[in-house]
């Protein structure tokens, strides 16, 4: 008898858990955006969110630090998310696998095209900053070489060590890419995780790091960022991509993710990105009071 009862409860009770999450989404429906494994992502990420939420019905999914540029794509792809910010000379040369150029409204309307016609996703309007890839250095140890430019490091990164994400040492136009242009190779290179490499740099662990163009930490750490004196690095302007068949579903988020076009310039983002990595501020709390200080929530 004891053992019939229990047959019988552990299917009323699995039956019971699925009626009342059918009925807990009841009216529910919802989206998904995801970001790279960064903290500028991470705040985009809520950036998004918390426009979507405050602006219409929708729920969000929130999927913060999903990992690099592959694994995002990808779940773009497959329909595992539904937004996520890219970059536009990340998806030209690394996803499209086209040649470097430096025309950034060009690379923008061949990337837009493309994704369209061959992924079913749309990319909607800039948000304005440009994330270019930079090499830093600590700006005393590169005043002592007199190195102004990435031509100026040549002579000397035999002796060097180059700390850079895992990404960046197998990007086209990352190392492989600044090693066929500037014929430049390290004596060492570490990959290391996206937020030690700057850290790398100021505590001499490294020599040279890859940066953002809009990390707070090249200011804090009082990095010098040479300059691209052979226009290697493209543009990578920042944009917020959707699933064209969430577009259909909800029309409305092109309006409402547009608002941000334009707004977020390079010292803006820079700047939010160091009250995270240099001031501890919550990633979310400062995307939201940034919308409250535009005026685009309440």
């Amino acid at each position: 008898m004891f053992n019939l009862k229990k047959k019988l409860i552990f299917p009323l009770l699995i039956i019971g858990i699925m009626l009342i999450s059918v009925g807990c989404n009841s009216g529910r429906d919802g989206i998904s955006i995801g970001g790279k494994d960064f903290t500028e992502q991470d705040i985009l990420v809520y950036m998004l969110g918390e426009l979507i939420e405050n602006n219409t019905d929708i729920s969000v999914n929130y999927r913060n630090y999903l990992g690099g540029t592959n694994i995002v794509d990808g779940a773009i792809r497959r329909g595992d998310l539904d937004i996520y910010v890219e970059y536009t000379g990340t998806a030209y040369i690394n996803l499209l696998g086209l040649e470097p150029i430096n025309d950034s409204q060009k690379v923008y309307e061949i990337v837009a095209k493309k994704y369209e016609e061959n992924f079913g996703i749309k990319w909607l309007e800039p948000l304005g900053f440009n994330n270019t890839y930079v090499l830093a250095m600590r700006r005393a140890h590169a005043e002592e070489l007199g190195v102004e430019t990435i031509s100026d490091l040549v002579p000397y990164a035999g002796d060097l060590t180059l700390g850079a994400t895992h990404e960046f040492l197998e990007r086209n136009d990352g190392y492989l890419g600044l090693q066929e242009v500037y014929g430049i190779t390290f004596g060492d290179t570490r990959g290391l995780d996206p937020g030690l490499t700057y850290a790398a740099v100021r505590d001499g662990a490294a020599d040279v790091n890859d940066a953002f163009s809009t990390d707070g930490r090249i200011v804090a750490f009082d990095l010098k960022t040479l300059e691209d004196d052979k226009n290697f690095f493209p543009p990578y302007y920042a944009v917020p991509i959707i699933r064209i068949d969430t577009l259909e579903k909800y029309p409305q988020l092109e309006e409402v993710i547009n608002r941000l076009a334009g707004r977020l310039t390079d010292e803006t983002m820079q700047k939010l990105n160091a009250k995270v990595d240099l001031d501890g501020e919550n990633p979310r709390d400062v995307a939201r009071n940034w919308l409250r200080s535009e005026g685009l929530i309440d």
